[in-house]
């Protein structure tokens, strides 16, 4: 799992930043509504234009597209297909990587297993709990097996129980995966 360095990133309120993430490492931002938080996420993922410099392991990626990269994003709103069910969700990315049809089905079942969420493979969106869907969204981000995983606010919209225990799966899922994490 790569390292990642921004040089003097300029984006919005985001202005010259520099910054290192150690390879393995789980780096957390914080700061208030409006501070360039997820603006540094997507420069990262590669979902907006910048100036300055994207580095993973002292390679730059600023002209590599978001598809090369090698990143998993998590959105802040999940963005779920509600005519999709869990398994069809999760296996996306793996169809868009154009992966054959027994390594997608092997996958998806793995990462059901991973996040404790076999018994809703075949549910739909809208048939799932908040904490539920956070689960789902991840395992989808994990399909391709990122290098990095770019969680935009992952517990915002949960209630503080399930936020805390999620906070402490994830903690835990970064540790065994050992991936890069912000």
């Amino acid at each position: 799992m790569p390292s990642i360095i921004l040089k003097d990133v300029s984006k919005y309120v985001c202005q010259a930043v520099n910054l290192e993430i150690f390879d393995k490492e789980l780096l957390v931002l914080l700061g208030p509504n409006g501070a360039g938080k997820t603006t540094l996420v997507n420069i990262m993922a590669g979902l907006t234009d910048y100036k300055g410099s994207v580095f993973f392991d002292s390679a730059p990626v600023d002209k590599l597209p978001t598809n090369k990269r090698g990143v998993g994003y998590l959105f802040q709103d999940l963005a779920l297909f509600p005519h999709l069910d869990v398994a069809a969700n999760i296996a996306y990315g793996l169809m868009s990587h154009q992966q054959p049809q027994e390594r997608v089905h092997a996958r998806v079942n793995e990462l059901l297993q991973m996040m404790k969420i076999e018994h809703l493979a075949s549910r739909y969106p809208r048939n799932l709990s908040g904490g539920e869907k956070q689960r789902v969204a991840l395992a989808r981000a994990l399909g391709p097996s990122p290098k990095v995983l770019l969680l935009d606010e992952p517990l915002s919209s949960l209630d503080v129980q399930t936020a805390k225990r999620l906070r402490t799966e994830l903690r835990r899922l970064q540790g065994r995966l050992g991936i890069t994490t912000v």
